[in-house]
């Protein structure tokens, strides 16, 4: 088979099959493969006329149609599947080959991959692809990890096929081996806040208000032209304002109050606890997905459990709407604020060296986070790349302090009045506990030195210090 196809796409499920439609018309030979060459087959039928495409129905002949240095995206199921694909194309591969593994891979395998295959003397890229199936198609965000070599030939092709904001492209190189996956795991992390978030607001005006699904939607519409905007905020005023058309009823009110998971908010939050960065609001909005999948619990909760609640009073509506708005940018803040403390964290922690300020510009389109804000957030990272907290930043705290007062009160009448906002509350909390003068940790670290002899610091002397509890209570320095 003649070598002409510039890059090669093997897993052509929906992600995998519009990728390479994204590739075709940008004007790339782009070579297919499927395990099952029927998916090969059916993409070259329906959208042939995307550009151009080279089917093959063996790994060898899709290897054998790319030019060198070969360019591989693998876009099937994370784990093993990957596994298995890499097992399969390393040995067709030359020196100076490319495999990029465009799925929601964990960063531990990515870094794991990447090593096993530098000792072929292949380029390894982890990638993280934003914005779902239509993304895919029409322009994704993407945040490729690896060599920086790699990326002098791989990263154009990624660049033109990203989405673009003011002809930006929404693709950087983030760093090394596991950095473009880990960025996307914190992404999808961000996303469950956000998500979570903006459900609390809408049981908080559904609550507080008595209103409509619908009148909600137009309540998000609203917000979605001002310091708001985003995809997710876009995309809830349509779902709110949707009618189901078998009972004719808010369809919002017909789904099932489950939420599901496929893993990458738990990664987030495994991995802010092993960096002991306190990621507090993606934990807060993974664990309510949890608890909403707990139905034997919920059910011995609803049957047992007082309320001892007030009847919510809201004497004027405008006002309240604008509390819960301004509640919520504050809290989708500190929620931005600790991933990109997170990131920061583990870049630290694998020498990647990333770019904060590029993660918030390559999010801003594409992506599902994508919002008006990313651009605050890029600026806030152009005046100091070193910035130790997003909230310090000027523009943002006077952004959030001056919704302070809306976020207090809603918070303090979600908790009068039995309304569950966990986003919502341990943000406040976060907020309260980043600035507080003093904590109560103190107390707790001289609790650990009195079962434990684990020691502790004082206020007045340097050292590290140790009380005999059990005995005379002296002090003495470790």
């Amino acid at each position: 088979m003649t070598a002409r196809a510039q890059i090669g796409v093997t897993g052509l499920a929906v992600m995998g099959r519009n990728l390479a439609r994204n590739f075709a018309r940008h004007g790339y030979t782009v070579a297919v493969h499927n395990r099952s060459s029927a998916k090969t087959q059916s993409l070259v039928a329906e959208h042939g006329d995307d550009g151009d495409f080279v089917p093959s129905e063996s790994m060898e002949d899709f290897v054998a149609s790319l030019e060198r240095p070969r360019k591989v995206v693998i876009m099937v199921k994370a784990g093993g599947p990957t596994d298995a694909v890499i097992a399969e194309l390393v040995p067709l591969l030359e020196e100076g080959d490319i495999v990029v593994d465009a799925g929601n891979a964990h960063f531990p395998d990515t870094i794991r991959r990447e090593k096993e295959l530098r000792e072929h003397g292949l380029h390894f890229v982890g990638s993280g692809v934003s914005g779902g199936e239509e993304g895919a198609l029409n322009g994704p965000s993407i945040m490729p990890g690896g060599t920086a070599e790699s990326y002098k030939s791989l990263g154009p092709i990624l660049e033109d096929i990203s989405a673009k904001v003011d002809g930006t492209p929404c693709c950087t190189y983030i760093g090394p081996d596991g950095a473009g996956h880990f960025v996307k795991m914190v992404h999808n992390g961000i996303e469950y806040a956000d998500m979570q978030l903006i459900a609390e607001a809408y049981d908080l005006l559904k609550q507080g208000l008595g209103a409509s699904a619908a009148e909600i939607g137009d309540i998000f519409a609203d917000w979605n032209t001002g310091d708001l905007e985003s995809f997710l905020i876009e995309i809830t005023a349509d779902v709110l304002k949707h009618v189901d058309a078998e009972t004719g009823a808010a369809f919002v009110d017909v789904v099932l109050d489950q939420a599901e998971q496929k893993g990458t908010g738990r990664w987030t939050v495994q991995n802010g606890l092993d960096l002991g960065v306190p990621i507090t609001g993606i934990a807060e909005a993974t664990f309510a997905r949890a608890l909403s999948g707990g139905t034997p619990q919920r059910e011995a909760g609803r049957a047992a459990l007082p309320a001892l609640t007030q009847e919510w009073d809201v004497t004027d509506r405008d006002a309240f709407i604008e509390d819960v708005r301004q509640a919520l940018y504050a809290s989708k803040v500190v929620a931005y604020s600790q991933g990109f403390d997170q990131i920061a964290a583990a870049s630290a922690e694998f020498g990647w060296d990333v770019d904060r300020g590029a993660m918030a510009r390559i999010w801003r389109g594409g992506c599902i986070i994508r919002a008006r804000f990313l651009n605050r957030i890029t600026e806030a990272y152009e005046r100091d790349a070193g910035l130790p907290l997003l909230l310090a930043d000027e523009y943002f705290t006077q952004a959030v302090g001056s919704s302070l007062a809306a976020w207090r009160r809603v918070v303090a009448g979600a908790a009068q009045n039995g309304v569950p906002t966990p986003a919502f509350s341990s943000s406040l909390a976060y907020y309260d506990g980043v600035r507080a003068e003093r904590l109560p940790a103190a107390l707790i670290q001289a609790q650990r030195d009195f079962f434990g002899a684990h020691t502790y610091k004082r206020v007045d002397r340097e050292g590290t210090f140790h009380t005999e509890w059990s005995a005379d209570r002296s002090e003495s320095t470790v």
